[in-house]
């Protein structure tokens, strides 16, 4: 009898047709000898959809064709599964299979992903919604929000939001930052809740992240000019600098004194002026190179 693999599919992840990613799925599921079972994400009860294909096919594994918001709908839909993830990277920014030095090719993907090699990675928790990778509160949240709003999709999209962000962004905010009783008080522009070390564009932000270590770290980015910020974007982050501040927490609490834009794993969620945090130790199973 034949495995089952599902795969869920984003198909207006990244702006591209995904037809022919499905086929070549398809076709390698065939010479695996597996049951290929696919649907398509709509944005409307799709964990649940999700949720209730698994527990009708009972797949060994789920492949993930999208950005880092789909796979994390997919890991809370099994979030009480045992069941491996494997990433086929077709986001508009990847930030995830940034971090896991995941190739570009599908062909090379999908090998992976049917490979029995994997992470057990942590999530991060924050005010009860799950984060995978880069969470932040100022800057690149107000980017997020600017860019989910134009037009032009893909790295231009982002280029051309960076220069409009840079050009309106908010004063500096206060924030007061609790880890287990340790408390620093910020004039900040940007705060980052960082479970990995990259963002989607492979700008290294957080250079000692580990995404398995029951642990993740908030920088502080206190100044956000165009020298810190074409620094950051070489891959050079500032850390022998006041401008920069790094703490490494298992749970934490950020206040700030005014309503700022936040976003979890690029997508906006709103102004906040409280945030709850704790890691998820270990919570989704996912394949790796």
């Amino acid at each position: 009898m034949k495995k089952n693999v599902l795969l869920v599919v984003n198909p207006i992840a990244g702006g591209l047709d995904k037809a022919d990613l499905v086929a070549t799925v398809e076709q390698f599921a065939d010479q695996k000898k597996v049951r290929l079972v696919v649907f398509e994400t709509t944005g409307s009860k799709d964990c649940a959809q999700i949720s209730k294909l698994y527990h009708e096919h009972k797949p060994e594994r789920i492949l993930v064709a999208g950005g880092d918001g789909t796979i994390k709908i997919v890991a809370e839909a099994v979030e009480h599964h045992d069941v491996p993830l494997g990433i086929l990277p077709a986001g508009s920014a990847n930030g995830l299979s940034v971090d896991l030095d995941l190739p570009k090719s599908l062909d090379e993907n999908l090998a992976i992903a049917f490979r029995d090699r994997f992470m057990d990675m942590d999530m991060v928790c924050i005010n009860g919604k799950k984060s995978l990778h880069l969470s932040d509160l100022g800057l690149n949240a107000q980017l997020v929000k600017n860019y989910e709003a134009s037009d032009t999709r893909g790295m231009l999209g982002y280029a051309l939001q960076a220069i409009t962000t840079l050009n309106e962004q908010d004063p500096p905010f206060h924030a007061k930052i609790d880890t287990d009783g340790c408390i620093i008080e910020c004039e900040a522009r940007m705060i980052v809740i960082a479970n990995s070390q990259k963002y989607g564009t492979g700008v290294t932000i957080n250079p000692n992240g580990r995404m398995n270590d029951g642990k993740f770290e908030i920088i502080i980015l206190k100044n956000t000019d165009l020298i810190t910020i074409g620094k950051i974007v070489a891959g050079n982050m500032p850390l022998d600098t006041d401008d920069v501040e790094i703490i490494t927490a298992e749970k934490a609490t950020i206040n700030t004194s005014v309503p700022v834009h936040f976003q979890i794993d690029g997508e906006y969620v709103g102004e906040e002026t409280n945030l709850h945090i704790h890691v998820l130790h270990r919570q989704m199973r996912v394949a790796v190179p």
